[in-house]
């Protein structure tokens, strides 16, 4: 059966929560020290990273949010990098992590097909730009990927075992998220209905 480019963001926006849900419960078992500790990755540090994926879920979820609410963007859209690293520890990272990938399903759950072409007002440094959604969706999901990624070899770098992040959702495999599902709330039968 096929499936809708709306559905498929939904999809996509699960799949997002399960692989920060992964990644964050192994980062929180490392302590404060091995959190903070220098690497050599993009950004310098497994928090600073972490940090960087959160704040710019915030910025781009209020800028989606707003777009589809007809609103211009927020007058200082940059408030949410000031300061660069808002969270210190993992758990509050986590948290709010969690909180902003809900905020991103229910986004998506909101967009059906004929608001994928919807216009996104974008604030960057030359002024306003105007995109689509599903182009944004596409960018963000793709930039929560590439942090990922990062903060998953830092932490290989560590005690700590690096989760599997890059499973998807084969149908043979549901008993092997079931546990991370069950911890999130998520059910197969509300991602895939």
């Amino acid at each position: 059966m096929a499936r809708s480019l709306a559905r498929h963001f939904v999809v996509e926006a699960y799949n997002n929560a399960w692989a920060n849900h992964r990644l964050l419960k192994a980062c929180c078992a490392l302590t404060r020290e091995e959190f903070v500790a220098r690497r050599t990755s993009f950004f310098p540090s497994i928090k600073s990273t972490l940090n960087h994926i959160l704040t710019v879920d915030w910025f781009y979820l209020e800028i989606l949010e707003r777009s589809l609410a007809r609103l211009p963007p927020h007058a200082n859209p940059n408030r949410f990098f000031e300061p660069d690293e808002p969270f210190a520890d993992c758990a509050a990272l986590s948290r709010e992590q969690h909180a902003s990938d809900k905020r991103l399903i229910a986004l998506c759950e909101s967009a059906g097909d004929d608001r994928m072409d919807a216009e996104v007002l974008l604030p960057r440094r030359t002024g306003i730009e105007r995109d689509q959604l599903h182009r944004i969706l596409a960018h963000l999901f793709q930039h929560q990927i590439h942090h990922r990624g990062q903060a998953h070899a830092m932490l290989a770098g560590t005690r700590v075992k690096p989760p599997q992040l890059d499973e998807f959702y084969c149908a043979n495999e549901a008993h092997l998220r079931a546990p991370d599902f069950a911890e999130l709330g998520f059910s197969e039968e509300k991602i895939w209905p």
